[in-house]
């Protein structure tokens, strides 16, 4: 076994993209009052090694151009789409009725593990404020509230990483359906 190089690295990467230009995965993403930008250019990051169809930043989500997501985007704001809304509501309302599910990444009273839930795609993703969590109006739109099990003492992770997680097994999931069907 050997470490590939970042030339190998970059060149199978430009390999995958030009294969699967148009292609994305039928997930969407709303990040909703993710105040640093370091988070909201690691969201950036991982939608772009996702291949997400689009994220939405509402509420008082920082936004390009800021160096501080630049920065921690390392170019992933050229190359996810993406868009701004002040209200969130309204995102999640106009994509239940193009038929997306909304999925909530939070804790609630009916949440269940991220990885036993039962997912219908196309679906959005809804990740919130690294505080307070996601709105009580999006949260009461929601399709499914799932989380991520914690065993420590700390009851979340970082909304970029939480995220992260997530968004691999959606994909995972996504593409098992995809070969099953």
């Amino acid at each position: 076994m050997r470490k590939l190089s970042y030339e190998e690295i970059a060149g199978r990467q430009q390999l995958l993209a030009s294969q699967s230009q148009n292609e994305r995965f039928p997930i969407y993403v709303v990040a909703e009052n993710v105040r640093s930008l370091h988070n909201v250019g690691s969201i950036f990051r991982t939608s772009d090694a996702g291949k997400i169809a689009r994220l939405y930043l509402c509420g008082f989500s920082g936004r390009p151009p800021r160096d501080e997501i630049n920065k921690t985007a390392l170019g992933a704001v050229k190359t996810v789409p993406w868009e701004y809304h002040r209200d969130t509501g309204e995102v999640v309302q106009s994509l239940k009725k193009q038929g997306v599910a909304i999925v909530v990444l939070e804790h609630t009273d009916c949440s269940v593990p991220y990885t036993a839930a039962s997912y219908q795609f196309p679906l959005c993703l809804v990740v919130g404020n690294e505080v307070e969590g996601i709105s009580d109006e999006v949260v009461a739109l929601a399709d499914l509230a799932v989380a991520i099990p914690m065993y420590g003492s700390k009851q979340s992770l970082n909304v970029s990483v939480a995220y992260g997680v997530v968004l691999f097994h959606l994909i995972d999931r996504f593409q098992g359906q995809a070969a099953a069907g």
